[in-house]
């Protein structure tokens, strides 16, 4: 049968005092914690499912209970995310929650969190996001038959989200600034969320991440890790990738595989 293998971790990282991201996977949600070991479940090819991180934004209160109050949400509408219209409809009515949440209490006024993710339907695959949190595609792990354990192919990585960055100024790769996210202003802004489908196939890998882990972290040295391992041992090598560069920031992965 068909499934969707999904492995995750979160972890605040060397320099911040908490955790500020958030997943979510099908109805599992992690929020706010630290997992040093990744995290592997199955789900069956079928029903909508959905897996998004979302990272609190950096400088503003509370980005953990945003970025909570988002993935839990996401969880519940996760079964009826069945087209491109119910997942903009949904990251609406996360957006005018994060505000209202933040109406009520004034210490959670301005938090807000970024939010990248997949729906993964019987047949085609919706992507999505609002900020700078990532859903990059993957190709299959390396089979060590080219030189250097490195598979005889293109690029294993393709970015399928689109970043809510300012232009880049000359020699600078990242930024901490971001165009739009959920919440995150004092009075009530509407978001543009990007949402696209595709069909689905089998064998189909995407990494779906916060900044933590793309802003220290090279490309190369990505594609590398992934073109070598999968599954458990390929997030866990990221991770210790993401510390070895400072570990600046949180960071929280996920690798979905579609099998079968």
């Amino acid at each position: 049968m068909p499934y969707i293998s999904v492995t995750a971790l979160s972890h605040p990282g060397l320099r911040r005092e908490h955790n500020e991201d958030s997943l979510v996977a099908g109805p599992w949600t992690l929020c706010g914690t630290v997992t040093e070991n990744p995290q592997t479940m199955a789900f069956p090819l079928g029903r909508p499912l959905v897996v998004a991180v979302a990272d609190g934004i950096g400088g503003q209160p509370a980005g953990e209970v945003a970025s909570s109050l988002v993935v839990r949400r996401l969880a519940l509408f996760g079964p009826a995310l069945d087209g491109e219209e119910a997942v903009r409809d949904a990251l609406g009515m996360c957006n005018h929650a994060v505000y209202a949440a933040a109406d009520r209490a004034p210490e959670l006024s301005t938090m807000g969190p970024t939010v990248a993710g997949v729906v993964i339907l019987e047949q085609e695959l919706l992507v999505f996001n609002v900020g700078d949190s990532r859903v990059i595609e993957v190709s299959p792990a390396s089979d060590g038959d080219a030189p250097g354990g490195r598979a005889a192919t293109d690029d294993t990585l393709h970015q399928l989200s689109v970043d809510d960055s300012p232009p880049l100024p000359r020699g600078r790769r990242t930024t901490s600034i971001v165009t739009q996210a959920l919440g995150g202003a004092p009075t009530f802004s509407a978001i543009t969320p990007h949402v696209s489908t595709s069909p689905l196939t089998a064998g189909t890998r995407m990494l779906v991440c916060s900044d933590g882990l793309t802003d220290p972290v090279l490309d190369n040295e990505i594609d590398d890790i992934l073109r070598a391992h999968d599954g458990g041992r390929a997030v866990f090598e990221l991770w210790k990738a993401a510390m070895a560069a400072g570990g600046p920031d949180n960071v929280t992965i996920a690798l979905v595989t579609v099998t079968g």
